[in-house]
């Protein structure tokens, strides 16, 4: 597309695994086109739109960043323009002026906008404003829809699941339950994955409610096996059935969105009573979303990336860059947002960690 000079890039939301090489690829790519396309790198997410931060990306900038985790950009939460609060301020107001007078001072043909579900949200409510957005999929939780699998997924199985092989022995040497909690507000995947790929003998996700006494008879059923001893991998969002997730209160961020975690404390407080057994608990935390990107994930990234360039040069705004098999096609951003992408209670994945002996404590 004649006339296409320069684009803004931004990463929002939770960071993750894969959004430097994202960057990478799109800087890369962009500066290779003919003529070159300039981007900017706007500072902290959304934010960095609204008050005017940004830096100059140039393919030197983007050198040795594939294997860097995190985001060289900043990211945030709750940044919406339109629902803008300033650090420090209790004041909350619409700053979708300042966006375009951004766009307009650096003559932006539009932005590429890296982020998960709420922040493509975002981008829709700007883009249905008249912002020119492309959207590159990013979560670790791999619950947005519209796309086969999201970048930062691979590496926060491939950390998990180090940890759930890593506690076998020392479950198996002092006869103990343990308890690994990963993350996974509302899709239960990473738990899924990793407690198959690493041996849990107990899965427990947000889309099957557990029976704490199903829980308990799958633990009494080892233990006559000779098994004495249990791995439970549980999300972060599982709860009981009729009953509630386990919340430490609200974030302090604009959007004060439910802080999860610490379910596997009370499921180990249940379980230490039911079965008289020492139960100890590991919570992964944060460390899913650190390090190093996975083979797979740099991938991926580094498709998108490539991708989400080619739909700025055919002035395709209004759309996110999708994995469908394997191949990187794009879906209108409308379709990718609203609605997450869960695990099926009754596909494929489930039945056959059930044939394998897991129990979901349903």
């Amino acid at each position: 597309m004649a006339g296409v000079k320069r684009i803004g890039l931004l990463t929002a939301g939770g960071d993750c695994p894969g959004l430097n090489a994202a960057i990478r690829a799109v800087v890369k790519c962009s500066v290779r086109q003919n003529p070159p396309l300039e981007v900017l790198g706007f500072k902290d997410g959304y934010a960095g739109l609204v008050l005017n931060n940004y830096l100059k990306l140039t393919d030197a900038s983007v050198s040795g960043l594939i294997s860097r985790g995190g985001t060289m950009l900043g990211t945030s939460r709750g940044d919406n323009p339109l629902r803008f609060q300033m650090p420090g301020e209790k004041r909350i107001r619409n700053r979708l002026p300042d966006v375009f007078k951004t766009i307009r001072r650096h003559r932006l043909e539009g932005i590429i906008c890296v982020g998960g579900d709420g922040t493509l949200s975002c981008a829709l409510e700007l883009s249905r404003r008249g912002v020119k957005i492309i959207g590159i999929p990013k979560t670790i939780d791999n619950d947005l829809s519209g796309t086969d699998v999201t970048f930062g997924f691979d590496s926060a199985v491939a950390v998990a699941t180090d940890a759930v092989e890593r506690l076998h022995t020392t479950a198996e040497s002092h006869h103990r339950i343990l308890i690994c909690e990963v993350m996974g507000r509302h899709a239960g995947w990473i738990a899924l994955h990793a407690g198959m790929a690493g041996g849990g003998d107990v899965i427990l996700i947000p889309e099957i409610p557990y029976d704490i006494r199903k829980v308990c008879g799958a633990i009494q059923e080892r233990a006559k096996r000779g098994k004495n001893f249990t791995i439970i991998v549980v999300a972060e969002g599982a709860k009981p059935k009729d009953g509630r997730r386990v919340t430490q209160g609200r974030a302090k961020t604009p959007d004060h969105r439910l802080r999860l975690g610490g379910i596997s404390h009370v499921i180990a407080q249940q379980l230490e009573k039911m079965t008289g057994d020492e139960t100890r608990v590991v919570i992964l935390g944060h460390l899913q979303r650190g390090g190093s990107p996975t083979p797979f994930d740099r991938w991926l990234a580094t498709r998108f990336g490539v991708h989400a360039v080619e739909l700025v040069q055919k002035g395709l705004w209004g759309n996110m860059v999708t994995l469908r098999g394997v191949r990187i096609e794009h879906v209108d951003i409308a379709q990718a947002v609203g609605r997450l992408h869960l695990v099926d209670p009754f596909g494929q994945a489930i039945e056959a960690a059930r044939q394998t002996g897991a129990s979901f404590g349903d």
